[in-house]
């Protein structure tokens, strides 16, 4: 039985005459070659078993989550971890989980997860391309520039899905505002605001300002990668990247980009000194014919507020009703369904590179 994707499919720009020109944009991006025709292999689909997946590296935060997950899953079968680190292993030790080292785990995986410390992803999601087994990476998913151009192109020449470990790409209030800009049911699009932070243990900010961008790449990109969903490619995109902390360490912990589009821009904005920054996490879509506002994010308040009857909402403030929400429950579930060929990627190859690369401008990444 194929599932019914509908509810995941990508909302459209907000009109096609609008952001036309944001495609002429990407003649300044580096080539998506990667991305276009190339070698396409027959896709590698696993039927009539669980599929067999592992977990490379277990440093992200977000690691332990997706594990039990899949331990719980009905569509996955559990092959163990890779993880050098010792006391991460400690904090996944139980019985039945076995550990191996990174060549192994891949050789008897159908498919793996790589949960690795952010400047690894890249290294271990080719390791998983290159002996062709389907990949979810954890989010951002390289820090260099022309990374996710060479994993798609893998990708399809080896015929494997490959996904993004974007956490809010399923969140229903993000799905609901996406499917109200795409009936128009807001008009014309002009603000779209996004307020993502947190409050980061000093313990903890090194290891942020690795990067360039810090608060912006690793958790700003939460809300690039809506936006980018949202809009399409941005013609312009202009960040303003502070140390207001007062530490002495090279994070940029208060941070602005600016995407701009014919008729519209949108404001992210990421601060890393946010004592209660839950309740100020916001996604925010402003059009000629009303508003849609998330927040907080977690757990979900959406508010909608039109000018006048659209759909089967009415004029006024309304608040949208939403179902339950799990993070990463979905986007796992839609992984196995497209490596069983049930369904498609919500989130095409050609999106995944525009998101990327538009994280990496804004973080001011060197070419």
């Amino acid at each position: 039985m194929r599932h019914d994707t509908r509810s995941l499919r990508q909302a459209r720009p907000v009109t096609r005459r609008q952001f036309i020109h944001a495609s002429a944009a990407s003649a300044a991006w580096p080539a998506l070659s990667s991305a276009g025709p190339s070698p396409v292999a027959p896709p590698r689909t696993i039927t009539g078993r669980p599929i067999r997946v592992g977990l490379l590296g277990a440093a992200h935060s977000h690691a332990r989550a997706k594990w039990g997950i899949l331990q719980r899953s009905t569509e996955f079968e559990c092959v163990g971890i890779s993880e050098g680190d010792a006391a991460v292993r400690a904090a996944f030790a139980a019985p039945g989980t076995r550990f191996l080292d990174a060549r192994t785990l891949v050789e008897k995986s159908d498919a793996v997860l790589v949960e690795s410390d952010v400047a690894d992803h890249a290294r271990d999601a080719f390791l998983v391309l290159r002996a062709g087994r389907h990949l979810h990476v954890e989010k951002p998913p390289s820090h260099r520039w022309g990374d996710i151009e060479r994993m798609v192109g893998l990708a399809r020449r080896n015929g494997v899905i490959l996904q993004t470990g974007y956490m809010w790409r399923h969140h229903p209030g993000l799905r609901f505002i996406l499917d109200a800009v795409r009936e128009g049911w807001l008009g014309h699009v002009h603000l779209v605001r996004a307020t993502i932070g947190n409050f980061l243990e000093v313990e903890r900010r090194p290891e942020w300002g690795r990067f360039a961008g810090g608060g912006l790449f690793e958790l700003g990109s939460h809300m690039i990668d809506a936006v980018v969903r949202l809009l399409g490619l941005p013609q312009r995109v202009t960040s303003f990247l502070r140390r207001d902390g007062g530490h002495a360490d090279r994070l940029d912990d208060n941070n602005l980009t600016v995407l701009e589009y014919p008729r519209c821009m949108a404001l992210v904005c990421n601060s890393n000194l946010d004592p209660i920054s839950g309740e100020h996490r916001e996604f925010h879509v402003e059009g000629s014919a009303g508003t849609a506002t998330l927040r907080p994010m977690e757990p979900a308040l959406l508010t909608l507020d039109l000018s006048r009857a659209a759909g089967p909402w009415p004029a006024g403030r309304s608040v949208v009703p939403l179902p339950p929400y799990e993070r990463y429950r979905a986007d796992l579930s839609e992984w196995a369904a497209c490596i069983r060929a049930d369904a498609t990627p919500s989130v095409s190859a050609e999106v995944e590179v525009q998101v990327q690369n538009t994280l990496l401008r804004a973080c001011r990444v060197r070419r």
